[in-house]
């Protein structure tokens, strides 16, 4: 059998809209810019994704999580450097009137848009914050921003949990949530969109052992990833050298999968050093320093291991190496997701081998039984080999069809989504099949 991984994003695009993941924003109407919205199968996978780093990070002592309000005072991004910093140069073309990004253009080549040669201003920041207002009206004093990061939630948050939930270092901060960029340039799907969602944690520790800390935490997240059933060897590390450093970290990596558009970043691990809480102890006029009641009650503020990876990045790259097609350009062309099961948005598909009453009665007790405990689908549209390949393309595991043997013996076939072998399992072993199957 010869097989092929996803060689254009475009292929993925259509699986996604055509079997109900990922739709563009707002289609009946033209759609808008890198926004997206999740269809059943794909807010299922990504509630799978956050679910599975949620646990990972907070199922254990030294980490607590937090849930941050989207609107923060306007103060915490001056602190934090996003009102004065957070820019990218833009050049516009004096012909269409188009932007770009000038890191991203040759000022001396055509327009990419309209074709003018050499008509563009001179480079303007422009920053990437979106702004609002607060309240009725609307004036500068009323200003607020979509924050851009869910760090500094954590950031500003750190003493009140550090108190009220007693944790000493080294302990961590988790979060999930929206965060918003007015980026010039979006695309590639749902790679860089201009809202998404990230999940983070904040890694206090005391200075001099961030190496330490860094070293454990590039470790642990790079098995998360391999656990979610991501191949290893389309992922890497990353460091950062001197000059792709922030200026705020001492060390950096990134944790990149190789999408069909080249190698991307979906996880950062950063070590912060103390800056953003002093920044906040700084302008905000409080305290944040930490007593170490091990080390003499030595008041210091901590260091800062970041873990930051994106939701919809990593999602991405789920989609992305499930996608496989087999034979391809023969009658025998199959494109199958090959997620691993405990990642499939849909367990398992329950199918009546006909529209004959006495099977659907069978069907639908199995699939009212299983719906118990997995995410189950009942299909009974169409010819059962239509049913299995629309079943593949949506990266279900294992189908139950029930047909008349099931009747006399009580038991029913089992197909397998990657081998496409079939067994026959008795309906009562049927709950423990799955369970023994749909295991991380």
């Amino acid at each position: 059998m010869v097989e092929k991984n996803l060689e254009s994003m475009n292929d993925l695009v259509s699986l996604c809209k055509r079997r109900g993941f990922i739709f563009q924003s707002s289609e009946i109407y033209g759609g808008l810019g890198s926004c997206w919205d999740y269809g059943p199968l794909g807010v299922e996978l990504k509630n799978i994704v956050k679910n599975r780093w949620w646990k990972a990070m907070t199922y254990r002592d030294d980490v607590v999580g937090v849930d941050a309000s989207i609107l923060m005072h306007p103060t915490v991004w001056k602190a934090s450097g996003h009102v004065d910093n957070f820019t990218d140069p833009l050049i516009d073309c004096k012909k269409c009137k188009s932007r770009f990004r000038e890191d991203k253009i040759d000022v001396n080549a055509p327009c990419p848009n309209c074709g003018a040669q050499g008509e563009f201003t001179e480079a303007r920041e422009f920053n990437l914050m979106f702004k609002t207002q607060m309240g009725a009206v609307e004036d500068t004093a009323s200003t607020v921003f979509l924050r851009p990061e869910t760090a500094q939630g954590i950031f500003v948050n750190f003493p009140n949990i550090q108190s009220t939930m007693r944790k000493k270092l080294p302990f961590g901060i988790a979060q999930i949530g929206k965060a918003f960029r007015n980026e010039i340039t979006p695309g590639n799907f749902i790679f860089r969109t201009r809202e998404f969602e990230q999940m983070e944690m904040q890694y206090f520790v005391k200075p001099g052992s961030q190496k330490e800390f860094m070293e454990m935490w590039k470790e642990e997240r790079w098995k998360w990833h391999v656990s979610n059933g991501i191949r290893p060897e389309k992922l890497r590390y990353h460091p950062h050298g001197e000059g792709e450093l922030a200026h705020y970290a001492d060390a950096a990596l990134d944790i990149e999968y190789e999408f069909p558009i080249g190698w991307g970043e979906m996880e950062g691990v950063h070590s912060r050093t103390d800056f953003d809480l002093k920044q906040h102890q700084e302008f905000s006029g409080k305290n944040l320093q930490y007593v170490d009641q091990l080390d003499g009650n030595k008041k210091y503020i901590p260091y800062v291991i970041e873990t930051s990876v994106g939701c919809d990045r990593h999602l991405l790259a789920i989609l992305c190496d499930a996608y496989r097609v087999e034979n391809p350009g023969t009658e025998e062309e199959r494109v199958v997701m090959r997620f691993a099961p405990h990642m499939a948005p849909i367990k398992a598909a329950v199918m009546p081998l006909m529209k004959k009453p006495e099977l659907e009665e069978i069907a639908t007790g199995l699939y009212k039984e299983l719906q118990k405990y997995f995410k189950i689908e009942y299909d009974v549209a169409g010819s059962i080999g239509k049913r299995y390949r629309r079943q593949d393309e949506i990266g279900t595991p294992y189908c139950f069809t029930i047909d008349y043997d099931t009747i006399e013996d009580r038991t029913v076939t089992v197909r397998d989504r990657d081998s496409m072998s079939q067994e026959r399992v008795s309906l009562d072993k049927i709950v423990d099949f799955m369970r023994d199957k749909i295991r991380d």
